[in-house]
């Protein structure tokens, strides 16, 4: 009789570990990080290793507190913040990134068992949370304003504040001087990972090229969108 192997989510049938496809996750990243310190400055980088390093963190001491063992290993907690950083506005000061790894690992994640039994994703869910200071979390800086490292965002913004292409397209709009083109680079404003869709679809071809991901779900849900889009504009 052979052997019945089985395992808990993201892994499902693949030989791969947990942690090599979180290593693949976090290359396919690079790009749109890349795009975003490119377009918005250094202060990209700061928000991005508070976020990681609040999310490690907090997901060792959590699991040292509770007696359970040590799952840093599977990079996931770095996934978790990397995501966390890409969903917030360059502007952002940096109790947010740190607030909000804190309630990605232990409410979202480590509540519910941890890595695969989370009722959704930590990234989204600490997102969601910080939109509870919706001012900060929609205060978008347009595309190509350096900030640096010490700006003060809670006092003056030291970039041009814009809103994103979302907020005009609804009303049928593009914000004056923006195209399509603009947005496939990058060059709008809005949350640090999704202003380049073409860093996006680099690092999208990434993953299917490393058979991570299939072409399925990503497929389904544009062709969704872009359905109902066409018949509810």
């Amino acid at each position: 009789m052979a052997d019945l192997r089985t395992s808990v989510p993201p892994q499902l049938a693949q030989a791969t570990s947990t942690t090599s496809i979180m290593l693949d996750v976090i290359v396919a990243l690079i790009p749109a990080l890349g795009m975003s310190v490119y377009l918005f400055g250094p202060r990209v980088l700061v928000l991005t290793l508070i976020s990681v390093g609040a999310c490690v963190l907090s997901e060792y001491l959590y699991r040292r507190l509770t007696h359970q063992s040590n799952t840093l290993r599977d990079c996931s907690a770095c996934v978790t913040g990397l995501l966390l950083a890409m969903c917030l506005p360059a502007a952002s000061p940096y109790w947010v990134p740190l607030l909000g790894g804190v309630f990605a690992i232990v409410v979202v994640k480590q509540f519910y068992g941890g890595l695969g039994k989370n009722f959704m994703n930590p990234a989204l869910g600490a997102r969601a949370f910080l939109f509870s200071w919706a001012g900060t979390m929609g205060t978008w800086v347009a595309s190509g304003s350096h900030m640096t490292v010490g700006a003060s965002t809670e006092a003056a913004i030291d970039g041009i504040t814009a809103a994103t292409p979302l907020s005009f397209l609804h009303q049928g709009l593009m914000p004056d001087g923006t195209t399509l083109l603009n947005c496939f680079m990058g060059q709008t404003g809005g949350s640090l990972g999704e202003v380049s869709a073409l860093m996006l679809i680099i690092g999208g071809i990434y993953l299917c090229w490393r058979k991570v991901i299939t072409l399925h779900i990503p497929l389904a849900f544009i062709l969704t969108v872009f359905i109902i889009t066409l018949l509810f504009p």
